[in-house]
């Protein structure tokens, strides 16, 4: 690794204590989280990352695939306090922040304003349909995402750590929704996609969900390991190739205005992915190499993660609609397209 950027190592003991412990916690809570759900291998991992990394993310799927039940099992499962948040056409930003309110001191019988906290003070928030609140009540998230804190009447509210926001959205019934506006969607990690699970699969859930199941959690990994993990993630080394590899797939996702971009990319693609994208792709692939027990990233790493990174923050154009073309696919163009770099892993 002579040409990993940055100079810390992990090499010492503890580091490798750490990193031991994040990848056998990783087994541990997928193995809890078997308990209740089946399936979803590729939605469990990308749920995962999210948590080691310490972002946020999108997950999208049609109603029935389980998306509150997996968020709030794994946060049974790390012991972090779980809220949910409906969110609504008539959601208010301080319905999810808190505000101010009245309250009489028993002992002086004077009134002062106190703030009540609202649900988005919990280590784990589900934004349950997020698109069906307007842009100034999905704005109220936006703050909590970035800087893990609110202002409410000036003051501002530090949120305690570990914090995640894990939004929903329903690619169906979309009468009468807000879509979220791009820097919103920048803002998550991923983009998770739940699609439906195999019959035998289906058979599994239909089984255990229509018996007495009760399930109780052991917690082999808890915030403060969550916490620890993201630092340990922060100081994996990178090479200069895999680095200039992120870089190149997400500068070659953007169109040219003087039509010196790839020719799929200028013909469908009206906006494509900022620098955050490129930032993610290697936080994430930082945190799989970890679990998969190296201390280093590979092109492997960032390719594995291209499409749940990448698939919101591509903005299809009207001909790429008009000839059936998804963000999806233009990935796959985007992977065979862009050389990986001779030199490095």
């Amino acid at each position: 690794m002579a040409d990993a950027i940055g100079t810390v190592a992990l090499d010492s003991p503890d580091d490798i204590a750490l990193a031991d412990k994040m990848k056998h916690g990783r087994q541990q809570i997928i193995s809890e989280l078997r308990k209740l759900i089946v399936g979803q291998e590729n939605v469990i991992e990308e749920v995962l990352l999210t948590l080691f990394v310490g972002g946020n993310s999108l997950l999208m799927g049609v109603p029935g695939l389980a998306k509150t039940l997996l968020i709030h099992t794994m946060a049974q499962v790390v012991d972090l306090n779980f809220s949910r948040i409906q969110f609504t056409p008539d959601l208010m930003p301080s319905d999810i922040t808190g505000t101010d309110i009245i309250q009489e001191d028993a002992v002086t019988g004077r009134r002062e304003m106190v703030f009540a906290p609202g649900p988005v003070f919990a280590n784990i928030v589900l934004a349950d349909e997020i698109n069906r609140t307007p842009p100034k009540t999905q704005a109220a998230l936006l703050e909590a995402m970035q800087e893990h804190r609110v202002t409410v009447q000036g003051r501002t509210y530090t949120l305690e750590e570990p914090f995640y926001v894990f939004a929903t959205q329903n690619p169906i019934e979309l009468e009468g929704t807000y879509p979220l506006p791009e820097a919103q969607l920048d803002r998550f990690m991923f983009e998770i996609v739940i699609e439906h699970l195999s019959q035998e699969e289906e058979m599994d859930v239909v089984r255990s969900t229509t018996g007495i199941l009760k399930p109780e959690f052991s917690h082999a990994v808890t915030g403060p390991d969550l916490v620890a993990f993201q630092e340990l993630v922060r100081r994996v080394p990178v090479s200069e190739s895999v680095l200039r590899y992120a870089v190149d797939l997400v500068r070659a996702s953007r169109p040219n205005p003087n039509g010196k971009a790839l020719d799929f990319v200028q013909k469908w693609i009206s906006y494509g992915a900022s620098v955050r994208a490129a930032q993610y792709l290697v936080l994430g692939s930082k945190a799989r190499a970890l679990t998969q027990g190296r201390y280093h990233v590979s092109f492997d790493d960032i390719k594995s993660l291209a499409h749940p990174v990448l698939r919101h923050r591509i903005l299809t154009n009207f001909h790429a609609e008009s000839e059936g073309r998804t963000s999806g696919e233009l990935i796959d163009m985007l992977l065979e397209a862009v050389p990986v770099p001779s030199s490095g892993l």
